[in-house]
């Protein structure tokens, strides 16, 4: 390395705290306090900026400006539950977790991959078009479903008919069946309306790489069940005129299925996006790292996943992308980029410096195993820094 200290002594260290969420231990929001915390145990007087990230899967919906609106719902199984959305009034936006309704850890001992559908997720968009919203934003990671997004549908007053004209079953065992769309009782709150799909993997519909091949063993599929899967969300497409193929076509068992038919239908179009630059510059982000000295980000388990389009991968890109100079493209001598993981694959941090290399120094911080307490965050965020501090003044 040939990075020289980027902090200058007649300023505190600027430290940006973006980490994804711990799976299952730690939400975002969470992960970023403690390792905030670590940061100015090491540096005090630090100016630590927390912006927890998300990447289109659960939590995606609270990092974004809003209220949170909690009502009673279903599950992917249909059973009683909460869920909360985020709310802005001003402008007229709803941010909706899939996972919130409709997520796999409701239905943990029970899976439902043929019958689970995402009525659920429906009835909360109900609930914001109720209010006014003139906008959907849809975080699509962590569903329980590969149901094509017809559970949203039918909990925005479709109908899916088979050749009998009787409504065909919830989930994806009923895809195969659907022969008409019914459209007449659709609500009309819909009209108009401007559908963002966020996700977090660029999965097509089908395929070897689609939603059920690859998700649907994820989503307690076996063998003969991912066939009927494929077979169902093969006929979707037909009959919702998607093409399988496009990126993304198969995030959330296929809910970009439904959904851009139904943003062509009502005028204003559905949208695929990848969620971590959306997240991202929704937090300012960008600017952030411009003139952060040390950005720390981190996830429950990083691999080379986590370098293609997750937060720790886009995060690198919007480093570097800051630190090469306008006129001629080369590196320059930049800041570091600190990761915790609670898992490292083999290689990746050796992958991680590479990719880095030479426009930032690479400090990863791997929390012992157990890893399910508050200290070992905070005690990671002090790592960091403290490595931080003594490679910059070795530089210096």
């Amino acid at each position: 390395m040939n990075t020289p200290s980027p902090s200058p002594t007649h300023r505190p260290l600027r430290v940006v705290v973006a980490p994804d969420s711990f799976k299952g231990t730690f939400d975002a929001r969470r992960v970023a306090e403690l390792i905030g915390r670590g940061v100015t145990e090491a540096a005090p007087g630090s100016d630590v900026t927390l912006t927890p990230m998300a990447d289109g899967g659960e939590g995606t919906a609270a990092c974004f400006t809003g209220t949170p609106v909690t009502l009673p719902t279903v599950t992917a199984a249909g059973r009683l539950t909460q869920a909360t959305y985020q709310l802005d009034t001003a402008t007229r936006t709803a941010f909706i977790d899939v996972a919130a309704a409709s997520g796999l850890p409701a239905v943990a001992g029970t899976p439902v991959p043929l019958t689970g559908d995402t009525f659920g997720t429906g009835v909360l968009i109900a609930d914001a078009l109720s209010r006014g919203v003139g906008r959907i934003v849809l975080a699509l990671g962590g569903s329980a479903t590969i149901d094509a997004g017809t559970g949203i549908l039918v909990a925005l007053g479709a109908r899916l008919l088979d050749s009998r004209g009787v409504p065909v079953p919830p989930g994806g065992r009923g895809l195969a069946a659907i022969h008409e769309i019914d459209t007449a009782h659709l609500n009309p709150a819909l009209a108009g309306i401007e559908l963002v799909l966020l996700t977090d993997v660029t999965s097509p519909a089908t395929g070897p790489q689609g939603a059920a091949a690859v998700f649907g063993p994820q989503k307690g599929a076996n063998p003969d069940d991912v066939r009927v899967l494929e077979a169902g969300l093969s006929h979707a497409c037909e009959v919702f005129g998607a093409d399988p193929l496009v990126p993304g076509m198969g995030a959330a068992g296929g809910v970009p299925i439904a959904l851009t038919w139904l943003g062509s239908l009502l005028g204003a179009g559905a949208t695929i996006l990848p969620g971590a630059p959306v997240v991202a510059d929704s937090l300012g982000l960008p600017e952030l790292c411009r003139t952060a000295d040390l950005l720390i980000t981190g996830e429950g388990s990083l691999d080379s996943q986590s370098l293609s389009g997750k937060v720790v991968g886009h995060l690198v890109e919007l480093f570097l992308s800051h630190a090469r100079s306008p006129e001629t493209g080369a590196t320059q001598a930049a800041p570091a980029f600190g990761v915790v993981s609670g898992r490292a694959q083999d290689g990746i941090k050796e992958e991680l410096a590479a990719r880095l290399e030479p426009a930032a120094t690479a400090i990863v911080e791997q929390l012992p195993q157990p890893s399910d307490s508050d200290e070992s965050l905070v005690a990671a965020g002090r790592r960091l820094t403290e490595r931080y501090l003594k490679i910059s003044t070795h530089q210096g």
